[in-house]
């Protein structure tokens, strides 16, 4: 289908020379902009009285996110071409940037379904249109840095989950260990392991609050061991991730120096 095809050009990252392509990505950069900007102007006092006219932005912005939602997914299967699109569209819609889109419409129609509803909770519908917040990462769809960033996550990501789960283990630990030395001297303070741990989140990450603190000499050697352990744990997965970023970076370079036909290197003007 001609049509289908031209919808999926458009939809997706514009190619050079394609106008239109370029001017839709470019409008809608600028909607989840101005969509982001009103949710965090709209909690300013001082601007409640236009609450009116940021719902009233919020629809039309809505309408035109579930626009282009259901065309990404009736246009998904010029991707692959594949014979059975009813099957394309249901691997496309549980991709990470289709949820995203989803995540960033669902908040609007569960409101407009459920106004006001006295069996809910006040507090549960603040939180769901706090997912507004979730057009924001609409806009990795057109960043071509936010692409090369998700992909060296994706490179990196047993690296980091191996960082990662050093990380609880030490924060496990290191709790753990301050709890049985700290609640015979301060019981309220450190009443429990769960307790401890925000104490333990604290000095891994050398932040430091200084609200919950040991008192005991054992207590206190055991912080400053954490702590400095923590200077380097906390440090590992940030760089993993710089490593894994360069070696992408690198690695576009590299393919944009050769030929996109035959793949062959491209000679330098230098």
């Amino acid at each position: 289908m001609r049509i289908r095809r031209r919808v999926y050009e458009i939809l997706e990252v514009a190619e050079e020379g394609d106008r239109t392509s370029r001017a839709f990505d470019l409008f809608i950069v600028c909607l989840i902009a101005l969509n982001v900007l009103a949710l965090v102007i709209a909690t300013v006092p001082a601007f409640s009285p236009l609450s009116g006219a940021f719902r009233a932005f919020e629809a039309v912005s809505v309408v035109i996110f579930s626009l282009e939602y259901v065309l990404r997914m009736w246009s998904c299967p010029e991707r692959t071409g594949e014979t059975h699109p009813g099957r394309q569209r249901l691997r496309f819609a549980g991709s990470g940037m289709m949820l995203v889109d989803l995540f960033a419409i669902l908040p609007f129609y569960i409101t407009l379904a459920v106004p006001g509803a006295a069996v809910l909770d006040l507090r549960f519908l603040r939180a769901v249109r706090l997912m507004r917040i979730f057009r924001l990462f609409k806009l990795g769809r057109y960043s071509t840095a936010m692409k090369v960033l998700g992909r060296a996550l994706k490179a990196k990501k047993e690296e980091l989950g191996v960082a990662v789960f050093v990380v609880l283990i030490l924060l496990i630990l290191a709790s753990s260990l301050m709890y049985f030395v700290e609640n015979p001297a301060q019981p309220d303070v450190f009443p429990s392991i769960p307790a401890a741990m925000w104490w333990g989140v604290a000095t891994l990450t050398t932040v430091g609050y200084g609200d919950v603190v040991p008192v005991t000499f054992l207590g206190k050697v055991l912080g400053s061991i954490v702590a400095l352990l923590g200077i380097g744990l906390f440090a590992l997965p940030a760089g993993i991730l710089a490593g894994g970023f360069a070696a992408e970076v690198q690695r576009r370079k590299e393919a944009d120096a050769r030929c996109p036909h035959c793949g062959r290197k491209l000679e330098s003007r230098e």
